[in-house]
């Protein structure tokens, strides 16, 4: 913690045997540090103060929650059931990072019930603790496959979610030029799915690993998977796939496709939207020791104790970067283990049935999202069939860019508009959230504007 009283922080020095606290930042850029103090307002001298200053801060927000949102591409509105909030809220949960042993048992458990019911999703059996993000466990299953391989390759797709590859760029690179990863793009059609041919005249004796997403980020429903898998293991590489659960409810999962890392999100398992960062990402495998033992997260595990008890653990803790710091697989960083509570309480709600239900109920608001808005003069859809829930909108025609649009939706209409993917096309998602009257809405609201 930062010291700034002149004897303790003399002290500190003495101990480690320094003139001047220089040498301890020396590998911290000059770029990256202040040349100065920067220009700070007054102090608050007071709570009270204190909290005004914040409610006026706060109250220029303007939440997605609070009005008609059709935001997505990577954090989605779904509901969140209240009972999934009554549990994260608990103290038990809320408040330890690190508990006593006593509290580690009933979150341990906790844990192993969020490890096996993702599992049994994906169908796959070995799940770890979730990541910051989809991204980050993205990056951290590349990162596996160029250790499983000894190859340095990743192909994927071209349509990917801007900030998840910003996350997976920043993996790839090191300073060690033999540690890099090269990452290849391959062509994908309007709605995100791979193109088959590309990617195998792409996959060769160098690729680690190749990645596909199910839904892809632009909606599509990769109907290639199976094609995807057998031309990986034709080079000898890594099968990745990108899935969001709340779809594994109505499409096949990954542990039927030939996959052999599976990562994504589990913002959509009962985790508000919340600024839209470090929502959780998971990584899952088979149960096999060569794909156990590159693991970088934390695994949940379930044994007998002496006294025939059942008792839930840590495994391969050494190998993560809590265990064995930097000489770890890699570096765990920053987890969401609060959300791994809430993913499990609201997958013990929704059970095989519920997810069944929902993802037909996304399915079917996504195709009349679809039909309702190809009827808006100057909206042209990408796709209306064999999509989950996000359309790509294209407003070309009207001669209207995207951010125009979506400034005159949210200040008119109180509606929040599609992600920007070009200035003529925005990404529109519709999810459980969304009646069929909300689609009208938005389309009564998209006359008006274009008109």
């Amino acid at each position: 913690m930062p010291n700034s009283a002149a004897a303790g922080k003399a002290a500190l020095l003495d101990e480690l045997g320094l003139a001047g606290t220089e040498s301890l930042f020396a590998q911290i850029p000059a770029a990256h540090r202040l040349p100065a103090l920067p220009d700070l307002p007054p102090a608050l001298t007071s709570e009270v103060e204190l909290s005004r200053h914040l409610n006026a801060l706060l109250d220029r927000n303007r939440p997605a929650g609070d009005g008609l949102s059709f935001l997505g591409g990577g954090i989605w509105q779904h509901h969140v059931p209240a009972v999934v909030d009554e549990i994260v809220g608990r103290a038990e949960f809320l408040t330890p990072v690190w508990g006593t042993p006593s509290s580690d048992f009933g979150r341990n458990q906790v844990w192993w019930e969020f490890t096996s019911q993702l599992g049994a999703l994906l169908g796959l059996e070995l799940v770890g603790l979730p990541v910051y993000s989809w991204g980050a466990a993205a990056g951290h299953a590349f990162r596996m496959a160029a250790r499983l391989t000894g190859r340095n390759r990743i192909i994927l797709p071209a349509a990917i979610s801007p900030e998840r590859l910003a996350v997976i760029t920043g993996y790839a690179h090191s300073a060690d030029p033999t540690m890099r990863l090269e990452l290849v793009t391959a062509p994908c059609d309007a709605t995100g799915r791979l193109d088959l041919a590309a990617v195998a005249a792409l996959a060769d004796g160098n690729t680690a690993a190749l990645y596909y997403e199910n839904p892809a980020y632009l909606g599509g429903l990769e109907t290639g998977a199976a094609e995807l898998a057998a031309i990986a293991a034709r080079v000898g590489a890594e099968t990745i796939a990108g899935v969001d659960p709340i779809s594994l409810g109505v499409i096949a999962p990954p542990g039927e496709l030939g996959v052999d890392i599976a990562v994504g999100t589990i913002q959509t398992l009962g985790v508000h939207m919340h600024a839209g960062g470090g929502l959780g990402g998971f990584i899952a495998t088979r149960d096999d020791a060569r794909y156990a033992a590159e693991y970088p997260t934390l695994l949940n595990s379930l044994t007998t104790t002496v006294d025939g008890e059942l008792a839930f653990g840590l495994m391969l803790f050494h190998q993560s970067s809590y265990g064995s710091r930097e000489l770890g697989k890699d570096w765990t960083g920053n987890s969401t283990y609060l959300w791994a509570v809430a993913a499990a309480t609201y997958m013990a709600l929704l059970g095989p049935a519920g997810f069944a239900e929902i993802g037909h109920l996304i399915l079917a608001r996504t195709r009349f999202a679809g039909e309702t808005l190809a009827g808006v003069n100057g909206v042209k859809v990408a796709e209306t069939g064999g999509v989950f829930r996000e359309l790509l909108l294209d407003f070309s025609a009207s001669r209207r860019r995207v951010d125009a649009v979506n400034r005159a939706l949210l200040e008119r209409h109180g509606i929040f508009g599609g992600i920007e993917i070009t200035p003529d096309t925005a990404l529109f998602a519709f999810t459980e959230c969304h009646s069929e009257a909300d689609i009208v809405r938005l389309a009564d609201a998209l006359r008006e504007v274009l008109s």
